[in-house]
């Protein structure tokens, strides 16, 4: 009788882990992608065409949603702008009085990430590689990689990313927007009409 007893008790237990593991790794998952600042996000990914999954993703490879994030080459906020590509981003939107001060501010940080993203989409003809490529490491060094045969066949795609942590970093960033459209699919449905 006591042996019955614990392979009852063990097939309860593995019954129970079976039912509660798809909840268990929905939530795990979700600590792993943390959402926050949504409405801002959706705002200025409409105002800029762009998919707002896609920038969670890109704040997520970024900042991990630490609006105050600052990095070794001096990028801050949650899109990781520099003081300098934030200036002229400012000026091209034509906000007055902009100081790098607000780049902690996630309404001001994402309004301008949205518009930087939305540019590069728009000089590399809306290849999302070759924008994320020139968002991680500057629209200078993705053109120098088009104009090389060693990583673009075509002079218009890239074959190879030179630069490892922009290789990790596009990759990282599209499986982080996967990730999210998968998580929370219906996150932006209701939001701002």
């Amino acid at each position: 009788m006591k042996g019955k007893t614990v392979w009852l008790i063990l097939l309860a237990i593995i019954v129970l882990c079976a039912f509660l593991a798809p909840v268990a790794y929905d939530r795990i998952m979700k600590v792993l992608y943390p959402v926050a600042y949504e409405h801002t996000v959706l705002e200025h990914a409409r105002k800029n065409e762009l998919d707002p999954y896609l920038v969670l993703g890109l704040i997520k490879a970024e900042s991990n949603f630490v609006c105050d994030a600052q990095s070794h080459k001096d990028a801050k906020g949650l899109m990781q702008l520099t003081d300098s590509t934030a200036e002229w981003v400012a000026g091209k939107m034509g906000m007055e009085g902009f100081t790098t001060d607000q780049l902690s501010d996630p309404e001001v940080n994402i309004s301008l990430g949205c518009w930087y993203l939305r540019h590069l989409l728009n000089s590399y003809d809306g290849d999302q590689t070759l924008a994320l490529c020139a968002y991680n490491a500057g629209s200078g060094n993705v053109d120098k990689w088009l104009s090389d045969s060693r990583y673009s066949s075509n002079g218009e795609t890239l074959d190879a990313i030179p630069f490892p942590e922009t290789e990790n970093y596009v990759q990282n960033t599209e499986k982080y927007t996967k990730q999210y459209k998968k998580l929370y699919p219906s996150l932006f449905d209701g939001l701002g009409s």
